[in-house]
């Protein structure tokens, strides 16, 4: 099946959980640590809807799955050549009557989905403004790291609309970011409710910001410990090898080469 389902230019990745894989193309946009931080600190709980906005190749999607015992995940995205792959992925691990890939517009996600129709929704929308750094705007990691099709409006705008109330959100962004999200949050009646900042290592500023909201929530924000990402230059701090799925055995071994 493998060579069935994979084009030109396409590898397939290890998650190291439950012995799925990942279909990606490095010239178009593989997935970062931010999406594996993310799937975990999101909680689907089971029974639960949940929809990632911009959802790229499904990574988050399907990591989530294989943590939770949700009752349906949707992934949304709007590049056709992404949803393809990430429908793809959905097929190699046997996930179709449990993970449901959409091709649209962010913008236009309750119109597809219809109001109040998920428990959860996560995102790892694009981190930089429009102009930040841009060289090319129809490349496809262009899209996914610049606003250039959605901004962080529009992302918290649709996660409300999408949410039932008391239902949750998940995003992982810029540190510098922070305040602009909780505003908008606020805006959209999305009460920030957990937060978490990453470190890569422990004495540098964080780069990741992970945060949590609810819909109609009342006001009571947790600041969680700070994730270090490394203790040393290429040796990950324990968490992250637990985060990623490695087993015991492995994880020994990693951490033994120390």
């Amino acid at each position: 099946m493998e060579n069935e389902l994979l084009l030109p230019g396409e590898r397939l990745d290890d998650l190291q959980r439950k012995g799925y894989m990942i279909i990606q193309n490095p010239d178009r946009f593989c997935f970062g640590m931010d999406a594996v931080l993310l799937s975990d600190f999101a909680k689907v709980m089971p029974k639960e809807k949940m929809i990632d906005l911009g959802t790229g190749n499904g990574i988050i999607p399907i990591l989530v799955e294989s943590r939770s015992k949700g009752q349906k995940y949707v992934g949304l995205e709007i590049q056709p050549e992404s949803a393809d792959m990430a429908r793809r992925s959905v097929i190699y691990n046997n996930l179709q009557d449990r993970i449901f890939i959409e091709t649209g517009d962010i913008k236009d996600a309750t119109n597809i989905f219809g109001a109040s129709s998920f428990d959860i929704v996560t995102s790892n929308p694009p981190y930089m403004t429009e102009n930040h750094g841009l060289t090319n705007e129809a490349d496809a990691k262009a899209i996914a790291r610049h606003e250039l099709l959605c901004n962080l409006e529009d992302v918290i705008r649709q996660t409300s609309c999408l949410l039932r109330q008391k239902g949750r959100c998940y995003y992982v962004h810029r540190p510098h970011r922070l305040v602009d999200i909780m505003s908008l949050m606020r805006k959209y009646k999305i009460e920030p409710k957990r937060i978490r900042l990453v470190y890569p290592y422990i004495d540098k500023e964080p780069n990741m910001v992970l945060i949590e909201g609810m819909k109609g929530g009342k006001p009571n924000l947790i600041v969680e410990k700070p994730l270090i990402v490394y203790d040393a230059p290429g040796v990950y701090n324990p968490e992250i090898y637990d985060i990623y799925g490695y087993d015991e055995e492995t994880k020994a071994r990693l951490m033994g080469d120390r």
